[in-house]
């Protein structure tokens, strides 16, 4: 079974269908494997389901780990075989496509019933690999189980629903009639948004959410790490997982193209492990730059997850100071109502940045943000290159401070950092934002290209009436030499040329 000569590995290479069909290579697939406890593949009652099947390789690793495991207790090949595939292997495919691909991984014959096919037992082409087609299902232009935009979606039979069949269901084990000890997926990551500006939404919690319903014993899938720190829409699921004890678990990859080559997922991604049976604290493991770091902590100490977790003890001690957060002082979006389409006049009497231009406006044309334009002000752009999925590090951040002499406003494509009455102060903010140490903090919530205020909540609002250096708050805060070199190894500083 599965030897080179009959069924060629092809998993380990296989393009990528599509941004919400990201294919998972068997190296991964048995790191993800290998968090589960070993005595499951001795266990011939075990249940596995896929519930995001595309190419079928966690069944396929699966079936590997139960035929060795089973061995003593069911000897004959054959018999072990058509044990494995018939009663303890089930997977939901995402597309017909991945169905059929799915089928030939894991049966070695397109059709689970024919000549080929490793399981003799079947008396169905589908085997236990099914796709079921399903419509969404709408309401003011959304579908209720997905929130796809029915814009996008509603298409008609020629063309794929993408209405997941394990998430478009009041009542999934219907679909099988059996509970299952232990789901585990690669599932879709999101699905393009018409008419929306920000052009996807999330998808992969809605599978998580689903699959902790049905209880299994363990759950284990890999998704995007953007739920960390942000993402749209999901407030309500980094919340749940945040506090959910019963994820033991958590593998982090910042640079995405590490697991899946070739495949840009920005912010990273992560796999965990959740166990019914278990609560208490998580193993959080960080790879990076050839490089691993474990660390067993809860994952609520704060609002959002802290991927490194070298940076728990510089939080806490920051924390210990009491001092304001930084983000109470940071503009919103459009800080001065001022979209960044708006381009600045030769003539105004307030200056104005705007997007690759600086120039004048009339003060009439300002309808927002008014209180600030006769102070001194430090911006920052709105967004910066670095997202997450930088090859290099240390990185940047955040691009260089500009400081705006009053009378001044600037379009979204600024935010305001701090505003001041005086000169001294606005210089001695752009001197903090050069830090290594300020920069590292707002990184630790950010992973993506966008800066907004909630950034910031980590960063201490330090008095401005003082000239700020990494050397006086390594000091101030009491940071160790292991925690500044940290810090320097994750930031480098910055020059006079970066924006």
């Amino acid at each position: 079974m599965y030897s080179n000569n009959h069924n060629p590995d092809v998993l380990s290479c296989i393009a990528n269908l599509s941004s919400d069909e990201v294919f998972t290579s068997p190296q991964l697939v048995n790191r993800i494997l290998d968090l589960l406890p070993a005595e499951l593949w001795s266990n011939k009652k075990a249940k596995f389901l896929d519930p995001g099947c595309k190419s079928g390789v966690f069944l396929r690793e699966i079936a590997k780990r139960l035929d060795k495991g089973l061995e003593t207790q069911i000897p004959n090949r054959q018999k072990r075989m058509n044990h494995i595939f018939k009663n303890q292997l089930y997977g939901l495919a995402i597309t017909e496509l991945t169905a059929l691909l799915s089928r030939r991984s894991v049966y070695c014959s397109k059709t689970a019933n024919g000549k080929y096919s490793v399981c003799d037992s079947f008396n169905k082409a589908d085997g236990n690999i099914l796709f079921q087609r399903v419509e969404h299902t709408w309401e003011n232009g959304r579908c209720v189980y997905c929130g796809a935009s029915r814009e996008a979606y509603d298409r008609g039979a020629e063309l794929e629903s993408h209405a997941y069949a394990f998430i478009h269901a009041d009542n999934f084990e219907e679909i099988f009639n059996m509970k299952f000890d232990v789901i585990v997926s690669n599932p879709p990551y999101q699905l393009s948004d018409a008419g929306d500006s920000t052009g996807s939404s999330p998808i992969y919690n809605r599978f998580v959410e689903q699959a902790k319903k049905l209880n299994p014993r363990y759950l284990s899938m890999i998704i995007p790490s953007r739920w960390f720190a942000g993402g749209k829409g999901l407030d309500d699921f980094r919340d749940a997982m945040l506090h959910d004890q019963h994820i033991s678990h958590l593998v982090d990859y910042p640079i995405a193209s590490d697991v899946f080559p070739g495949v840009k997922v920005i912010g990273g991604v992560c796999f965990f492990l959740w166990e019914r049976d278990y609560k208490g604290p998580c193993q959080v493991t960080t790879h990076m730059n050839d490089k691993t770091d474990t660390m067993t902590r809860q994952l609520d100490e704060f609002d959002t997850l802290v991927r490194f977790n070298k940076a728990i003890s510089i939080l806490k001690k920051v924390a210990s100071k009491k001092y304001p957060k930084m983000s109470d002082q940071v503009s919103r979006q459009k800080p001065f109502g001022l979209r960044t389409f708006v381009k600045p006049e030769k003539n105004g009497g307030v200056t104005l940045y705007a997007n690759k231009a600086v120039g004048k406006i009339n003060k009439s044309g300002i309808n927002a943000g008014t209180e600030m334009l006769n102070k001194w002000k430090v911006l920052i752009s709105m967004a910066y290159g670095e997202g997450g999925e930088a090859r290099e590090y240390p990185r940047l951040i955040i691009g260089k401070p500009i400081i705006a002499e009053p009378p001044s406003a600037c379009t979204e494509t600024y935010l305001v950092v701090g505003a001041y009455e005086s000169k001294n102060e606005a210089e001695n903010l752009a001197s903090y934002l050069r830090t290594r140490f300020l920069r590292l903090l707002v990184g630790l919530r950010k992973n993506t290209q966008h800066i907004t205020k909630d950034r910031f909540a980590f960063v201490p609002l330090l008095p401005m009436t003082k000239h700020w250096t990494d050397e006086k708050l390594y000091r101030h805060f009491g940071l160790t030499q292991d925690e500044t070199a940290f810090i320097e190894s994750m930031i480098r500083p910055m020059e006079s040329s970066d924006e």
